[in-house]
This record gives C-alpha cells, sequence and structure tokens, in this order.
C-alpha cells in the first residue's frame, strides 16, 4: 500500500506566522550550548520569560516590514501567544502600524511545555535525569514528551485545533499568529496535511522571522519559512 497525504483544508487568504523576538532565556540557551555547560540560571516560569533589548529591535524591524505591506495584504485578525515574550513582540510591532488588526489571546499558541524540564537546558537536563536524556534519543524529538509536558505532536494537535476554528470564523481572512518556534513548526506540519513525515528540526526558525501561507479558498500553500530579510 502507498503512503498517501490528505492536504489541510483551512479557509484563509493568507495565514502569516511570527516567531517572537530573542528572549532571555534563548540567550541562555545558546551560552549554555556554545560553551557547554549545564546551565540552571532560569529559575522562573517559562510563560513569563521576557524579550532581551536586541529582541525589541527584532520586533521593531519587524514591525516595520509589516508596515510596509500594501492595506490589502495587511494581517486583518491577529493571533497571539499568551507569554510574556510573545505578547512583548506584538505590542512592539503593532506601534509600527498606523491601525493594529484586533488580537486574540489563546493558550492553544503557547509554547511547547517541557514539564519537569521546564526552561533546563539540554545539558542540564542530561546532568539531572540522564535516563531521560537516554529516552529522548532513543524516541526521537517528534514523539517525545517530557514528563509533565508535551511532544511537539501534542503542540500540533492543538495548534491545528486552533487553525480549523479561525478557518471557519472568519473565512477568506488574513491571519497573523505571533508565537513560538515550535508554533510555527506545528502550524507548518498542520497546513501540510495528514500523512506528511514530521520534521522538527529539519528548518530553523529565527527569532522575529516570518513564515507565510497563501490560501485559494480551501488550502493553503507555502510561499516562504523563517524569512529574517528585514532583520539584515
Amino acid at each position: 500500500m502507498g503512503d498517501g497525504v490528505l492536504p489541510g483544508r483551512f479557509r484563509l487568504a493568507e495565514l502569516v506566522a511570527v516567531r517572537h523576538g530573542e528572549s532571555v532565556s534563548n540567550v541562555v540557551f545558546a551560552e549554555a550550548a556554545r560553551e557547554g555547560r549545564a546551565d540552571e540560571r532560569l529559575a522562573y516560569r517559562d510563560a513569563a520569560v521576557e524579550l532581551t533589548p536586541r529582541g525589541v529591535a527584532q520586533a521593531e524591524a519587524l514591525g516595520a516590514r509589516l508596515a510596509g505591506w500594501p492595506a490589502q495584504r495587511r494581517p486583518e485578525w491577529v493571533l497571539c501567544s499568551p507569554y510574556t515574550r510573545a505578547r512583548q513582540t506584538w505590542d512592539v510591532v503593532a506601534r509600527g502600524l498606523d491601525a493594529p488588526p484586533p488580537v486574540v489571546v489563546d493558550e492553544r499558541l503557547r509554547d511547547r511545555e517541557m514539564g519537569v524540564f521546564e526552561l533546563l537546558t539540554p545539558l542540564a537536563i542530561e546532568r539531572r535525569a540522564p535516563e531521560e536524556a537516554a529516552r529522548r534519543a532513543k524516541v526521537g524529538e517528534w514523539f517525545y514528551r517530557p514528563p509533565g509536558g508535551e511532544s511537539f505532536a501534542d503542540v500540533t494537535l492543538r495548534v491545528r485545533d486552533l487553525l480549523r476554528e479561525v478557518s471557519e470564523a472568519v473565512p477568506g481572512s488574513r491571519v497573523l499568529v505571533v508565537a513560538h518556534d515550535a508554533v510555527v513548526v506545528a502550524l507548518a506540519r498542520a497546513v501540510a496535511g495528514l500523512g506528511v513525515e514530521p520534521r522538527p528540526e529539519a528548518r530553523p526558525v529565527p527569532n522575529a522571522s516570518l513564515t507565510r501561507w497563501t490560501g485559494d479558498g480551501t488550502r493553503l500553500r507555502l510561499a516562504e519559512f523563517g524569512d529574517a530579510a528585514h532583520l539584515a
């Protein structure tokens, strides 16, 4: 029996997904990876992580790019993650627009939950729970669910549910999503349809980057992924 694909059917004119600007946790994780250490400095909730000054500047550049789009191309609705770094990103972007569209905050756009490993770097997880690190490597990133947390597959289920609801609520609209890298990856998976092989690590999602799908009334098709030309 051959492998088939059932394309996702979403009735939007355009879907644009933006990852938040650089956050404090992004910097800590990058430094820990670069220096090969198990950093545990982030002793607070993931939902409360804020943007860095560089992240704010990235959001300003993103706002300038959206402001440069012709009126007929600008988003009519904004869907935003409830996490601080995503809401800060949208607030900065909105300041650069002469007529910001209405924004809806929805918890289904939150970042992937890591459960007991919340805000722990990979090396810190290996040090605390080597058996879990081994299970993660064996299961693979798409299906690995940390204790009390979510897999990428779990994130895709909630994101697909939201996308269907929005498609029914405002068909034919242009929608902007402001969220996280895991959400952008999940959106790509949901839009691609059923039967598409999941590859969460195949494409990096840069901070403040823009991923865009265009619609024909029934389907969305990828136009650009992780575009960060406005940050150059």
